[in-house]
């Protein structure tokens, strides 16, 4: 990584010249925060002018009805949700401080260390149950879920030794993980976590001042505990054994600060949501001015500088929110919407600066050591071939209502009874919507992981699915009713433009897997933040039509939405398999390819080209599904090898499989309820992904 963290610089004596650089640096910000925070206070419904909230603020001014209402709603609404916004960035700017210099990783902040994510599921958990807890104690709930998650990222990425793509793929796996079991509780208890979807991206809304002034003094304590540990944070920046020479207990000192830092994370959760990206992007320009005013990377100055940088963006972000949208409409959409748009953007840029190759790499083989006879290679083919019959069969039969094997005969032959026709003629397109669904994603996955040689990469974390989820609940929310055609070809052009973007910013210097995987992930979290706006702006009162397609849903599928998906894999297929030996070539370095005369940039192109076509494909059929295009592939590779011809037809069978199985769980295991079959594909597949980081760790 090019940009790395910086080792710390002595302060300067007072009088000298880096001090009054210090001095000017703080200063220009607070003026700069106080200029957006006098902005701040004039925005709102209610119309107030600046006379009449200076009238509201002066304590010798007459009272009236006029300074009345003035004062009201400044104490009411608008001085706590400025409060709230500078609480939260003054957090959260110093927890992203703390994570980078612990991990020395640019990239670590409370979002891609899944803090957020665990925080959010627990908080939301606790909604969900309908027990009411006091503000405090939900802030320790919120505190033990996004130190459990942040753990776990850090455990199975070494501390963020094995690189920024380790690091971000774990986080990103966690939270898609947690982030499904978020959705699962706000789909089946929607009565209890009303309102909790806006929220769930980050919103400084706030009704009195109760929550800011509970947690301020926790912030406070986090914030001071934390500046004791400046020094030992500026030795361990050094190296490990470095401070260990000079007494610093290294473990000692990352568990305090990891737990500090999520503190701060968690009780900034607490009070206004899972505001993205500015852990990541306060440190950064934090640490990007550090380098030219000498002094300031001492943490006891820098961590205090990143919380003020905090403070700055999620105010100015406020600003921004009501300067663009209504005053009516700017109260419902999330504040962390404009936050991790700017927020992705500075990923990206990180992740430009990413030298090829690197520890992060998870080369897409099999598994070591092993041998596949033609004789396993046929034994797998086959009783794959029967899972899969048994898959379809079973998901005839099972669901909110149990038909028997007979009955699916006769309504085959057209002389089955009413009740009968009608559970499966509305189970018959489910059906082949999963096959067909987890089919294509399961190919796209191979080919995303062929070309980007990383066995950890997967549509929906190189931006392809969001890319679609944006076009297609754009179309469904927009325009209900519209048919299954035009939302393929939103899906589909919000999936080409999500993957032309990523292609184009990872080849600024020459495509290479880690660079694609995190500018991947910086575009699905743009993506991920449109849509929420599209959801919260079009439709607020209608959040569980989006939450359904969000998940990965085959509820109320047609026969018309299958031929899309159908279509594209009778094309792709044939196409994949006939390249097969393409994805080897390509699968293996940058070198090889050119030496044997594969057009390397052409075949990247066209590949990743009709793996995001797939996806789009895919997404119209069951929604935004996770995990399959990870699972299928690295399963396949693991029972017949890394060799295309064979390692694709068996991912095909294996995606087909899943999806299956997960949507007649879905179906069968709540029944009259239901869950969707993408929320079952994440539970089952994240721990897979984090077995696989874990076991890949060194």
């Amino acid at each position: 990584m090019t940009s790395t963290i910086d080792a710390p610089v002595k302060i300067g004596k007072t009088g000298n010249p880096q001090t009054y650089g210090i001095i000017a640096v703080f200063a220009g910000a607070v003026v700069l925060l106080a200029v957006l925070a006098a902005v701040h206070l004039t925005q709102g419904t209610a119309r107030l002018g600046v006379g009449e909230l200076l009238r509201a603020g002066w304590p010798w001014a007459p009272d009236d009805s006029t300074r009345e209402r003035a004062v009201a709603v400044l104490v009411a609404s608008r001085l706590p949700r400025l409060a709230a916004a500078l609480l939260v960035g003054i957090a959260v700017g110093i927890a992203g401080g703390v994570f980078q210099s612990v991990a020395r990783n640019p990239l670590a902040s409370p979002d891609t260390l899944a803090v957020n994510a665990g925080a959010y599921v627990s908080v939301v958990a606790v909604a969900a149950s309908g027990v009411a807890l006091p503000f405090s104690v939900n802030g320790l709930v919120a505190f033990v879920g996004g130190l459990l998650a942040a753990g776990l990222v850090l455990l199975v990425a070494r501390g963020g030794a094995a690189g920024p793509t380790r690091l971000v793929l774990a986080g990103s796996a966690v939270a898609l993980a947690l982030n499904s079991l978020t959705t699962v509780l706000l789909m089946l208890f929607q009565q209890n976590t009303i309102g909790l979807y806006a929220w769930g991206s980050g919103s400084t809304v706030q009704s009195g001042s109760h929550q800011v002034s509970t947690a301020a003094p926790i912030v406070a304590v986090g914030v001071l505990a934390t500046l004791l540990i400046a020094h030992r944070l500026d030795v361990l920046a050094i190296g490990d054994d470095a401070a260990r020479v000079l007494g610093v207990d290294v473990r000692r000192t990352r568990v305090v600060a990891v737990t500090l830092a999520v503190l701060l994370a968690a009780i900034s959760v607490s009070v206004a949501g899972p505001i993205g990206f500015v852990g990541l992007c306060a440190p950064v320009i934090a640490r990007l001015i550090a380098r030219r005013v000498p002094g300031l990377g001492a943490h006891r100055l820098l961590l205090p500088f990143a919380g003020l940088a905090g403070a700055v963006l999620v105010v100015g972000a406020d600003v921004l929110l009501r300067l663009v949208f209504a005053a009516d409409k700017s109260i419902s959409v999330p504040t962390g919407v404009v936050t991790t748009l700017a927020g992705a953007v500075v990923l990206v840029w990180l992740a430009r600066g990413l030298r090829d190759g690197g520890p992060a790499s998870v080369p897409a083989r099999g598994a070591p050591g092993s041998v596949r006879t033609r004789g396993r290679i046929f034994s797998v083919s086959a009783f794959l071939v029967v899972a899969v019959v048994a898959a379809f069969v079973a998901a005839l039969l099972l669901g909110d209502r149990i038909v028997l094997l007979g009955d699916v005969l006769n309504w085959a032959e057209g002389i089955s009874g009413r009740q009968v026709s009608f559970v499966l003629d509305q189970r018959w397109p489910r059906v082949l919507a999963a096959l067909a669904g987890g089919a294509a994603l399961a190919l796209a996955g191979a080919i995303v992981q062929a070309v980007c040689r990383n066995a950890l990469a997967e549509p929906s974390l190189l931006g392809v699915t969001p890319g679609a989820s944006v076009g297609a609940v754009a179309v469904v929310m927009l325009l209900p009713g519209l048919g299954v055609w035009p939302v393929l070809g939103a899906a589909t052009a919000a999936a080409l433009a999500a993957f032309g973007l990523v292609y184009w910013l990872a080849a600024g210097r020459g495509p290479a897997s880690d660079r694609i995987v995190l500018i991947g992930v910086g575009v699905s979290a743009a993506a991920t933040a449109l849509t929420t706006l599209v959801v919260v702006t079009v439709s607020p009162w209608n959040i569980n039509t989006a939450l359904t397609w969000l998940a990965g849903s085959t509820y109320g599928r047609t026969t018309g939405q299958v031929v899309p998906v159908a279509t594209m894999l009778l094309i792709a297929f044939p196409l994949a398999l006939a390249g097969s030996r393409t994805l080897d070539l390509v699968a293996l370095d940058e070198d090889v390819p050119r030496v044997l005369g594969v057009p390397l940039g052409r075949a990247r192109l066209g590949l990743l080209t009709l793996a995001a076509l797939l996806t789009a494909a895919a997404a119209v059929a069951v929604g935004a599904l996770a995990f399959v295009g990870l699972v299928a592939p690295h399963a396949a590779r693991a029972l017949v090898g890394a060799r295309h011809s064979r390692a694709v037809p068996v991912a095909v069978g294996l995606g087909a499989l899943l999806v299956s199985v997960a949507d007649t769980l879905g179906r069968t295991v709540i029944a009259p309820s239901s869950l969707a079959a993408g929320l079952v594909t994440a539970l089952i597949g994240a721990p897979y992904f984090v077995w696989l980081l874990w076991r890949s760790r060194t």
